[in-house]
């Protein structure tokens, strides 16, 4: 990479060909990579994040470039615009001169330079300077004179240089940027990227994710009460409330794992990491589904189940923020976040959950629990990777898993089991007796679910699977149909 000074109209072999000068944030790359470095200071170094935004009064500039020093970026791991590397580099094989011209610290802009290798110059915030807008514009005539140029950029602040420029290109603009820029003059070239809009706001959402809140039915449920129409609708709006502070949580992960997400053969294709969606969106996104869950919980349910709809969010920021890498103590407080869904449909209709019921949810999430860790792990196996990046987990440790989650859903048959023997049953059933042809199917169905995760076919929650699966389908509807047929 040579000089700024180096970079000057003519000078390429292609002489008639100025420079292009290109953005990097939203244009290079479908990110931000200020915002991109801050969600990375907020999982592992949340401290040092705290003192670098107090000190933001000294200007986006420095503040930028303490953030660059304490959040080193992997140039490597970021989600490059495809069509406009190849692009640059078919110019770069013609012999034309390229520069990263980036309101990014300069310690970013040639993070990037250097794993791409095709820029000749970097011009970018230098901590004093923020190259942005009509700053940039300046620092650009600073460095090429009069000369003419072109400009790759994708928002409104990229204006100036386009109006500027002896040709504009625009990178996915949004249309509002797009009406402006056609009205003043034509781009050259419009490359559409691969924004998501509203499939990928939606898929980042996990709306499939969502049945996992129908535990919170199994209260009602077991309770008797399923043809109590107040309660039924307390619960779904308890559902509603959940799935809205669940999707937040999904949100917070995704922004969190950008890494791991991308070195992941399944989760690179998530909105946020492969760049369909910003990281600033998701920010903006966050507060807004737990405005509205809230909102909802406050407004039709009982006080107690707000607690609990906020001990879930909670402890779902701690599993996002630190807990998930952590061996074992992961996979008990996923299963603590199923079995807490659990008492929240019973604080939804103001009913006790029994310790029975607690016992064998605990036993039986940490079950499934362990069968998502293992299906992660055999999907690195197949990847020839040695264990799982952003977990506690090692491949060489799923036959150790399995036996532990095997154990765990045989525990939750056997809590079953003990439940069939005691006053409660009594209590409940007409004739507790046929409970007991629930005890195979459930064995089945555990058994199965390992079988599933042992041939690599559990690439999902494993919940979440069951209730898309026809064989689970079957076997819960038969465990149903005894249970009504004990109960009558």
């Amino acid at each position: 990479m040579t000089d700024l000074a180096g970079v000057a109209p003519g000078t390429s072999d292609t002489a008639a060909e100025p420079p292009l000068c290109v953005d990097l944030d939203g244009t290079l790359v479908a990110t931000d990579t200020l915002h991109e470095s801050l969600l990375r200071m907020l999982r592992h170094d949340p401290a040092t994040l705290v003192g670098i935004v107090r000190g933001a009064g000294d200007g986006r500039a420095a503040f930028k470039r303490r953030v660059a020093a304490a959040a080193p970026l992997d140039a490597s791991a970021l989600p490059y615009r495809e069509d406009v590397l190849a692009f640059l580099r078919e110019q770069k094989a013609q012999g034309r001169s390229l520069m990263l011209v980036t309101a990014s610290d300069e310690a970013v802009g040639r993070a990037v330079a250097d794993h791409l290798g095709c820029f000749d110059a970097v011009l970018a915030s230098d901590g004093r300077r923020n190259l942005k807008g009509a700053a940039k514009l300046a620092a650009l005539r600073e460095t090429l004179g009069e000369g003419s140029f072109d400009y790759m950029g994708d928002s409104s602040a990229d204006m100036p240089l386009w109006m500027a420029a002896r040709k504009a290109y625009a990178v996915s603009p949004d249309p509002v940027t797009l009406r402006r820029l056609a009205t003043k003059r034509v781009p050259e070239r419009v490359f559409a990227g691969e924004d998501g809009g509203l499939p990928a706001i939606i898929e980042a959402l996990r709306p499939r994710q969502w049945t996992k809140n129908l535990l919170l039915l199994v209260p009602l449920a077991a309770a008797h009460l399923v043809t109590d129409v107040g309660r039924l609708v307390g619960v779904a709006w308890g559902i509603v409330a959940f799935s809205l502070v669940a999707s937040a949580g999904y949100v917070l992960n995704d922004l969190l794992d950008l890494a791991a997400d991308r070195a992941h053969p399944d989760k690179c294709r998530r909105p946020f990491a492969a760049g369909r969606l910003s990281p600033g969106f998701g920010l903006m996104l966050l507060p807004v589904l737990l405005v509205l869950g809230f909102g909802l919980a406050v407004a039709l349910l009982p006080t107690k189940f707000v607690g609990l709809l906020a001990a879930y969010l909670v402890l779902t920021c701690a599993y996002s923020l630190y807990f998930k890498r952590k061996l074992l103590i992961d996979v008990i407080l996923l299963a603590g976040l199923y079995t807490l869904r659990v008492l929240a449909g019973g604080a939804a209709i103001d009913v006790i959950v029994s310790e029975w019921l607690l016992a064998f949810s605990m036993f039986l999430f940490l079950s499934l629990a362990f069968a998502k860790r293992y299906g992660e792990l055999r999907l690195m196996g197949e990847q020839d990777l040695t264990e799982a990046k952003g977990r506690g987990y090692r491949v060489d440790e799923m036959d150790l898993i399995a036996t532990l989650g095997s154990t765990s859903g045989f525990l939750s048959v056997l809590v079953f089991s003990l439940y069939i023997n005691s006053e409660k049953v009594e209590e409940l059933y007409r004739q507790g007796a046929l409970l007991w042809f629930t005890c195979p199917l459930l064995l089945y169905w555990v058994m199965r679910i390992w079988f599933v995760a042992r041939r690599g076919e559990l690439r999902d929650d494993p919940l979440t699977f069951a209730l898309s699966d026809r064989v689970s389908m079957v076997t819960g509807a038969l465990v149903a149909l005894i249970i009504v047929i004990a109960t009558i």
